[in-house]
């Protein structure tokens, strides 16, 4: 399970990587201001995401890692973390948000999973991206406007929260962390149809990356600052 990534590339490198995905008059806003390089985003951590923009086009902005819980896991707990990984999109409590003014494209230039090879270290993190140059892709995400205690210091509050879809691993993965790997979308297209599809074709995304589309480019480390 994906629970540390990075995105350290420009918001203008996002904006133009989006360009591709733009029809007719529709444009993606900035709302974020200046954003510096996150070499390590946690759960609960603030980090960009692509959303539907309220009347017509796309806008970025910032969300918290970490969708909503569902209920039957928050039994005599006081706080709710959030879930940040999504594999299974036909429970009831995910459906309510596979409709497209929840879904959005998560920018990441690397993620990690712990390693679970023959002899690792214990909770040793290996990086992945798309190569050693780390270029820009996404993840296929959910997000939603929520009210809950994320941390008992900060109270009760509402915020912007996001997720990302499973699947399971492919051949770059699998030795690593057998069960699963975020869903990554490489092509303009399969942007597009994420954000604006009928939920059935969207979800015909959720699947494996193929096998030799990714690298291992760093691991033991907490964060991936290249």
């Amino acid at each position: 399970m994906c629970n540390l990534f990075s995105q350290t590339k420009s918001q203008d490198a996002m904006r133009h990587l989006f360009d591709d995905v733009l029809e007719g008059d529709e444009a993606l806003e900035d709302t974020i201001g200046n954003l510096p390089p996150l070499n390590g985003i946690w759960p609960d951590y603030s980090a960009p995401i692509i959303k539907a923009k309220n009347g017509a086009g796309w806008q970025l902005s910032m969300a918290r890692w970490g969708m909503p819980t569902p209920a039957k896991f928050l039994e005599g707990k006081r706080t709710d973390p959030g879930v940040t990984n999504i594999r299974n999109v036909s429970s009831p409590h995910w459906r309510r948000w596979l409709g497209v003014e929840h879904r959005c494209l998560v920018p990441f230039t690397s993620f990690s999973e712990l390693d679970q090879r023959p002899g690792a270290a214990r909770n040793s993190p290996v990086w992945f991206a798309l190569d050693q140059d780390r270029p820009l892709a996404f993840f296929a995400g959910l997000h939603t406007e929520w009210t809950s205690v994320r941390k008992l210091k900060e109270g009760e509050v509402t915020a912007n929260l996001f997720g990302f879809l499973t699947c399971p691993a492919n051949a770059e993965v699998r030795p690593v962390h057998p069960k699963a790997m975020p869903v990554i979308l490489t092509r303009p297209e399969d942007w597009r149809t994420w954000l604006t599809a009928p939920t059935e074709d969207a979800l015909d995304l959720q699947r494996p990356l193929p096998d030799g589309m990714l690298k291992i480019v760093a691991e033991g480390v907490r964060e991936d600052a290249t």
